[in-house]
């Protein structure tokens, strides 16, 4: 018999999720809405030009499909609003010369390598790379 052991958190780490390839991005959100649905605690962790999905009027201009009727921004919403928090490496921010003030409003803080990589060894969470 397998033993289910139930996860205390779900950290996810957006590393290969740019803008510029935006039929990569609505498939980290929707598994965090999902996630957060189930009531557990969801964090995502955006690196890298990740970044850019936070600044105003980049997200909502992206959809993964051109089928697809949500933009990135209405699938990052509904993780948020599932409760999801959404969180910026301030060395991504720096590297990709943005600011620190000024992302949307769903982004709830900032997170960057000694946060997820906490999330990563405790054994109660489990991490999920994009």
């Amino acid at each position: 018999m397998v033993e289910f052991h139930e996860a205390e958190g779900i950290a996810i780490l957006l590393w290969a999720a740019e803008p510029e390839d935006p039929q990569r991005l609505a498939t980290p959100f929707f598994h965090a809405a999902a996630a957060a649905a189930m009531d557990v605690p969801v964090e995502i962790y955006f690196t890298a030009r990740s970044v850019h999905l936070l600044v105003p009027g980049v997200a909502e201009q992206l959809r993964a499909s051109e089928r697809f009727d949500k933009t990135v921004l209405d699938a990052m919403r509904e993780a948020v609003s599932h409760g999801a928090r959404l969180l910026a490496c301030t060395d991504a921010l720096h590297a990709q010369g943005l600011e620190a003030k000024g992302l949307i409003p769903e982004c709830s803080g900032h997170g960057g390598a000694v946060q997820f990589m906490a999330r990563a060894a405790d054994l109660r969470w489990r991490t999920l790379v994009f």
